[in-house]
């Protein structure tokens, strides 16, 4: 950061904010606003039969990102929608600040998504004065400390959130217009170079997980030995395979315990919090005082779990005392190593067997003819090592990876935090 403090500070008066350089302004978020009609005003309250499939686009909360817009859920109201309603309408530059969780606060910059824009009841639209940046007022609210106090006064009930009256009372410190463009202008280059390290480390870890999946697939589609002769297997997807391997479908080398399988609502669980994994789709969910299985099983998912992604796992193997919800079949593998059944079918080619108009979904039936390949006891036992040691190098050089990118998220926000409460002078820097 290499940054000195400004020469003198003052009390904010602000829990959260602490001191700030002496010449500061402290305002409430409502007096940012402009004059004028609807300038600090909630969002609309779009009903279901209202939603288009175009129109004028509705921005909702999950698009509202901390200091980011995010593109997802595409949904509009019509024209006439918009003027029976009486809708505000959101422009490019507006700050759109979110009153629900998670985190209740956050704000971004609305867009420019070429096409006019309104948004949902549980967003509050600030369009701010000539004398303040937006994307100041957007940094502020981005700081971790505010989205932490945030959060605190506003948790209870059964949804965090925070009304726009309690919002437009929030104070926040404020430096001078030039100030602001200043502080803007070196947050926007210096977060971009750390954004851009970031974005080269997910890489890496992209090509990592590539790199996973065709190690898997290689040795279990065609074995270790390169020399081995090799014949078709009748499965598309497969291609060939060595000539000794037996096509079987999974239906003969499995017993499922489906029946087996009881699902805990969130309620349920808080009141059975313990040790014992809760699994769903396609990940542990939450941990439980109870169990159903004590044994070693493989557990693929039903519905929800990513079937047309190559490289996230829809298998996986596990042993000991476990609960599983009704989401992810439970096999009980007969004749084959179940780590290896596991490693086989993160290979599959689901397009066969996954259907589902609204969710995609293995049903049994489908899941019990996907073809497995049976090779010798003792292959698959060198298979196994031979993945789990491959396998588990590149995991350490993920999880490496991970942890840098984490810091450079931590140093993003302390970054921002600093600029946004003065604890940083970047006078000296660039305007935005």
């Amino acid at each position: 950061m290499n940054k000195q403090p400004y020469p003198k500070y003052k009390a904010s008066g602000i829990e959260w904010l602490g001191e700030v350089p002496e010449h500061w302004e402290i305002s409430k978020i409502s007096t940012l606003a402009k004059r004028g009609y609807k300038t600090f005003v909630d969002g609309d309250w779009i009903e279901s039969p209202f939603i288009t499939e175009e129109g004028i686009r509705l921005i909702q909360t999950g698009n509202i990102g901390i200091g980011q817009y995010k593109e997802q859920g595409f949904r509009f109201i019509s024209e006439e929608t918009f003027l029976s309603l009486n809708c505000t309408e959101v422009h490019p530059g507006d700050v759109l600040i979110c009153r629900l969780a998670e985190p209740v606060g956050r704000a971004c910059l609305a867009p420019n998504l070429d096409t006019r824009m309104i948004t949902s009841v549980d967003v509050t639209i600030l369009k701010p004065k000539s004398d303040i940046n937006p994307k100041y007022v957007v940094y502020t609210l981005s700081a971790a400390s505010y989205l932490e106090w945030m959060q605190n006064i506003c948790r209870g009930g059964t949804r965090d959130r925070v009304s726009r009256s309690m919002l437009g009372a929030m104070k926040i410190e404020i430096p001078t217009k030039e100030e602001q463009d200043r502080i803007t202008g070196y947050l926007d280059r210096e977060t971009a170079k750390i954004d851009t390290l970031i974005s080269k480390k997910q890489r890496q870890i992209e090509l990592l997980q590539e790199k996973r999946t065709a190690l898997i697939s290689r040795a279990v589609t065609k074995g270790l030995d390169p020399n081995v002769k090799m014949k078709d297997s009748g499965v598309e997807w497969l291609g060939e395979v060595p000539e000794h391997w037996e096509i079987r479908r999974l239906k003969h080398v499995i017993k499922c315990l489906d029946g087996k399988r009881i699902p805990l609502n969130s309620e349920q669980r808080g009141q059975m919090q313990g040790d014992y994994p809760y699994w769903g789709a396609n990940c542990i969910v939450d941990y439980v005082n109870d169990w159903l299985f004590d044994e070693e099983l493989v557990l693929l998912g039903e519905d929800g779990a990513p079937f047309f992604e190559p490289n996230k796992d829809v298998a996986f193997y596990v042993s000991g005392k476990i609960w599983v919800n009704n989401h992810t079949h439970v096999l009980r593998p007969k004749g084959i190593i179940p780590k290896y059944l596991s490693y086989l079918l993160n290979v599959v080619d689901y397009r066969a067997f996954v259907f589902g108009s609204t969710r995609d979904k293995l049903t049994q039936d489908d899941m019990r003819e996907i073809p497995v390949q049976l090779v010798p006891p003792q292959e698959q036992k060198a298979i196994v090592t031979y993945l789990d040691n491959e396998t588990n190098k590149i995991s350490i050089l993920i999880s490496k990876i991970e942890k840098s990118i984490e810091k450079l998220r931590e140093y993003h926000a302390t970054l921002i935090s600093a600029a946004v409460t003065g604890k940083i002078d970047v006078r000296g820097e660039k305007a935005a």
